[in-house]
């Protein structure tokens, strides 16, 4: 199976997640998905909780200055025509182009017939 359209998805969420407007990143998800953390896992059932987490995290962000993310992308694996893992390592930056952080992410994303939709997102430390 082709990697292009996983890469994808993976570069346009990166590009709509560093305008820091949770509108834009929440076709991304898949309903119900979970995030699972430092902090525990987090039941995200459906639009509302993605807005709810990531909204907290976003106003994080543009109080440290930040400018964009990106996403240095790892070992894909396509594990059938509907599911794949995409670890990497997300990179932020500050307006000013300054390194704000380096946090490992991995993608577990299910096929949908609207395309590759995010399922569970792991946080961990980069590699």
């Amino acid at each position: 199976m082709a990697l292009e359209p996983l890469k994808q998805v993976i570069a346009d969420y990166y590009r709509d997640f560093s305008t820091l407007n949770v509108q834009a990143i929440l076709p991304y998800f898949h309903e119900p998905a979970m995030l699972v953390g430092p902090q525990g896992v987090i039941s995200i059932p459906d639009r509302t909780a993605v807005a709810a987490v990531f909204g907290r995290v976003m106003e994080g962000l543009r109080a440290q200055g930040y400018g964009r993310s990106e996403f240095e992308l790892g070992d894909v694996k396509v594990l059938s025509s509907s599911a794949a893992i995409v670890p990497g390592v997300a990179v932020r930056y500050k307006t000013d182009g300054q390194q704000l952080e380096r946090m490992g992410i991995t993608y577990v994303l299910h096929n949908t017939e609207k395309g590759w939709k995010f399922v569970t997102v792991i946080l961990h430390d980069p590699r």
